[in-house]
């Protein structure tokens, strides 16, 4: 008998960790987010709060832990520090990285983490990546998704 419900206990939590599981995210996936954010424009610069091709946030690199240019973390949060990474590709994808394993999650209610999920995250940040994307960036992310093959 214990046997019997040690081998069901077991395979609950099986498929409870597969079902729920985070897929890290790839690199077609980040690349598709900065093509929906900016058209993956390497020279955009910074408006206002945002900057770069992932428009990221200063609030964002600090979330994903500050990371530098040259693949350190930094202590360091000031201005000048956030908007180099920002605007440097490589790292402003090492900071979208870093930003979805600290807060992914299944924002589209499918039981699986994906890049459906991670595009939500980081558009609204994980508390509000129950949000409907705007049609024109869900359509943007759509077509890059459907061309590199992601699924």
């Amino acid at each position: 008998m214990f046997v019997k419900v040690s081998w069901i206990a077991i395979t609950i939590i099986v498929l409870f960790c597969v079902y729920t599981f985070a897929q890290e995210i790839s690199q077609k996936c980040i690349g598709c987010i900065c093509e929906a954010a900016s058209g993956c424009n390497i020279t955009v610069g910074c408006d206002g709060l945002v900057c770069g091709p992932f428009y990221i946030t200063k609030q964002y690199w600090i979330d994903a832990g500050r990371p530098y240019i040259n693949g350190r973390q930094s202590d360091n949060d000031n201005e000048d520090t956030f908007r180099s990474c920002a605007k440097d590709a490589y790292c402003a994808a090492r900071t979208v990285e870093n930003y979805m394993a600290k807060f992914s999650r299944d924002c589209t209610g499918n039981g699986i983490i994906n890049c459906d999920d991670y595009v939500r995250i980081h558009r609204f940040g994980a508390s509000g990546c129950t949000n409907t994307l705007h049609s024109v960036y869900e359509n943007i992310y759509k077509l890059c998704i459907q061309t590199v093959g992601e699924y």
